[in-house]
């Protein structure tokens, strides 16, 4: 078990497992292994204090080694899903589950566009890990509606276990190598809605009905990651501690609100990981 799991990989996130590792944390920084943040993008950041006119993703590069020459470990992935237990946290980071007795949340502002009738369904029908539910639809028929060619690898693992899947692109890509009991729907998925034959996916041309749903994206809405977790529109409220409303979850920089800075995610990230430790050392 990890001392703090901290979900995102950019400033906030690293600056959080630096000081993490200073203070003689056990860390852990999940996040996904090539960014295409904006950041990641930029050719040049003129605000960084002490690193002027650095390329984005050179900082972030600086970042990340100056975390690992610490002792930080990395994790490629997304969490889908974080739990709350008896004074600690599970996190399924695809289809593993990590623990920790702190939470740093770091995914950035970036939210997913969720389908009409989408959040209502999840536990209903609608499931984001083949692993965890993949065995309650053996013999049965599903679909897999993936953003990525990714979703095609969590495809082949469902089609060894349901009876029929269609696979519908959310976003534009072609999924090669299906297996056999695989049909690729060049559709796009627009609602989802539970009927008492199953569920439902509609799309401009037509509605088909299955027995489970299983969407891949490469982000997770707050609501879905961590139920308990209070936001305000598209972002986390925390005080000056960089502390949520869940004891033990901390959460820093873009994902908190304006200014979206370099600068400022940073430093949050510091507090977030000082306030954790001071958290940590009073319970023993």
């Amino acid at each position: 078990m990890y001392d703090i799991a901290i979900i995102g990989n950019g400033p906030a996130g690293l600056s959080c497992a630096i000081t993490a590792r200073m203070r003689g944390l056990s860390t852990l920084v999940v996040g996904p292994q090539n960014s295409t943040s904006w950041l990641a993008r930029a050719e040049r950041i003129d605000n960084y204090p002490g690193m002027p006119q650095v390329a984005g993703g050179l900082l972030l590069k600086t970042f990340a080694q100056q975390a690992r020459d610490l002792g930080a470990e990395e994790k490629p992935g997304l969490v889908r899903q974080v739990l709350a237990g008896d004074g600690s946290f599970m996190l399924l980071v695809e289809n593993e589950v990590c623990e920790a007795k702190t939470v740093l949340l770091a995914m950035g502002a970036a939210r997913p566009s969720l389908l009409a009738g989408e959040e209502a369904l999840v536990g209903m029908g609608v499931s984001y890990c083949a692993t965890c539910d993949g065995h309650f639809y053996r013999g049965k028929r599903i679909a897999v509606l993936s953003a990525t060619a990714e979703g095609a690898e969590e495809t082949h693992f469902l089609a060894g276990l349901a009876a029929e899947v269609d696979y519908y692109p959310l976003k534009k890509h072609e999924p090669e190598g299906l297996p056999a009991n695989v049909t690729y729907v060049a559709e796009t998925p627009q609602a989802l809605a539970k009927t008492p034959e199953g569920v439902t996916v509609t799309t401009k041309q037509q509605t088909r009905v299955y027995d489970g749903v299983f969407i891949f994206r490469n982000a997770v809405s707050l609501s879905m990651l961590l139920s308990e977790l209070a936001v305000q529109g598209s972002f986390i409220p925390v005080d000056r501690g960089m502390r949520t409303n869940v004891p033990g979850v901390y959460a820093a920089g873009d994902c908190t609100g304006k200014p979206l800075q370099v600068a400022k995610a940073a430093g949050e990230g510091n507090i977030a990981a000082i306030t954790a430790a001071e958290y940590l050392a009073t319970r023993g």
